[in-house]
């Protein structure tokens, strides 16, 4: 099954990179979770998500320059060993393939259950193993299917995002039949722009930053992207802006045309606006489109799992079996590996009891902020002040990055205090693991 060299393909394009990094930050929680984040802050989340878009802006520009620094590297994990040591590139290896694998188990849950709208009769795990297949079957083709695969599932809801944008903003400003504009008084009218104070806007940003979750998939394509020289630092500049748009816009739509205390008491926002202009068959539309949303992440998280444990045994950090390429040049075995694991967590997510699969959730919040605390580290690291870099590089070094620093590690100190304690010692347990298991090959000489 191996390829005699045993090199990844570069088949993904530009337009497949800004897609995969859109569709990895835009997921099911724009249509159907919204309401949480504003719930918390009120009409002001419009500021918590625009302070989190240049946060992540810093982060992707970090990311960015390590990877023109480093062209050698595969995947984000490869920037973050090169700068900090094998300790911390082994365990940002497992832990964010373990977040993986645990966020592909809930998207595919999910999914079955918005199959289950249309198919009322076959049972949930059925669905479940028939899109597991499905997508594993897309991601052993060569790479540029999974990036046409991800492309346009990233494009249906970019799509529905726009329509929503256009006809939401055509009922705030010039009103649609019978239904007068709305213009913006309920952006002020119901305790103010900020209805919570300061203290809402704080806690509204543990929400807001996990939501840009996926954005750092960029750093996950590095080895299969063409010209990743220009196509990474084009990448990183213009999928914040866009991610900003697909965010802000719709949330500024939803908290000026409804109430912020009575979003999400009643119907979704995007049923709402849709519901008003007469289009039909809203709930069936909206049930496809929060399916592509589940599988475009699940399909994501395969990719990224499987580029994680190949480049973990590349290091000797993981069994070399993994390190094998199929003659599509696809990491087989480490994505079969990767899958094999998604089945148990989809069997925990339908069948453990009480909050089990909850409190296993809570990894992945920790698992992103991780991530992008040890990439704006290793940026940080990278260069003395000073210094003079050629080609691509951060020019507010190292301001922007300490910024981001900074916000990230107060965000992870509150997702530590609100979230469920059984949470958060299972992910510290997690890490335990991980941390033990590297002190134990180095004793073992491996």
């Amino acid at each position: 099954m191996s390829s005699n060299k045993q090199e990844l393909a570069r088949g993904l394009k530009a337009r497949h990179i800004m897609m995969i990094a859109l569709g990895g930050a835009i997921g099911s929680g724009i249509f159907k979770g919204s309401s949480s984040s504003i719930n918390l802050a009120g009409p002001g989340v419009v500021i918590s998500y625009l302070f989190a878009g240049f946060i992540l802006y810093f982060v992707m520009q970090a990311l960015a320059e390590l990877a023109i620094r480093n062209p050698k590297a595969k995947t984000l994990r490869d920037l973050i060993q090169a700068v900090l040591g094998p300790f911390t590139g082994f365990f940002a290896g497992w832990f964010y393939w373990i977040t993986w694998v645990l966020v592909m188990a809930a998207e595919i849950a999910a999914a079955s259950a918005f199959l289950q709208y249309w198919f009322q009769n076959v049972p949930l795990w059925l669905l479940s193993l028939l899109i597991t297949i499905g997508i594993t079957v897309l991601n052993v083709l060569a790479v540029k299917i999974f990036g046409e695969t991800e492309y346009w599932l990233s494009a249906i809801k970019i799509t529905v995002l726009t329509v929503f944008i256009i006809l939401g903003g055509a009922l705030l400003l010039i009103g649609f039949g019978d239904h007068e504009a709305v213009g913006f008084k309920n952006l002020t009218d119901h305790g103010g722009f900020f209805p919570l104070g300061i203290k809402g806007i704080a806690a509204s940003m543990l929400v807001v930053m996990f939501s840009f979750g996926g954005t750092e998939m960029i750093g996950m394509t590095l080895g299969e992207t063409e010209n990743p020289e220009k196509v990474i630092p084009r990448a990183a500049r213009n999928v914040i802006f866009r991610v900003l748009i697909f965010y802000v816009l719709p949330l500024l739509i939803i908290v000026s045309l409804v109430p912020w205390n009575k979003v999400g008491t009643e119907e979704s926002p995007f049923v709402t606006v849709f519901h008003t202009v007469g289009i039909p068959y809203v709930g069936g539309i909206m049930n496809f489109v929060l399916l592509t949303a589940v599988l475009s992440a699940a399909n994501t998280g395969m990719y990224a799992a499987s580029r994680l444990l190949y480049t973990q045994a590349l290091d000797g950090q993981a069994p070399r079996f993994f390190a094998k390429l199929s003659r599509n040049k696809v990491p087989v075995r480490a994505l079969l590996a990767s899958t094999s694991f998604l089945y148990i967590g989809v069997i925990i997510a339908f069948f453990a009891k009480g909050k089990t699969f909850d409190y296993l959730m809570v990894l992945p919040s920790f698992g992103v902020l991780v991530t992008w605390i040890l990439l704006t580290a290793a940026h940080l690291k990278s260069r003395k002040r000073g210094e003079k870099v050629e080609g691509f590089h951060v020019k507010s070094f190292p301001y922007t990055s300490w910024m981001a620093l900074i916000a990230l590690l107060a965000t992870f100190v509150g997702i530590v205090f609100t979230s469920p304690v059984i949470g958060t010692l299972c992910s510290l347990i997690v890490a335990l693991v991980i941390m033990a298991s590297f002190a134990l090959r180095r004793k073992n000489g491996s």
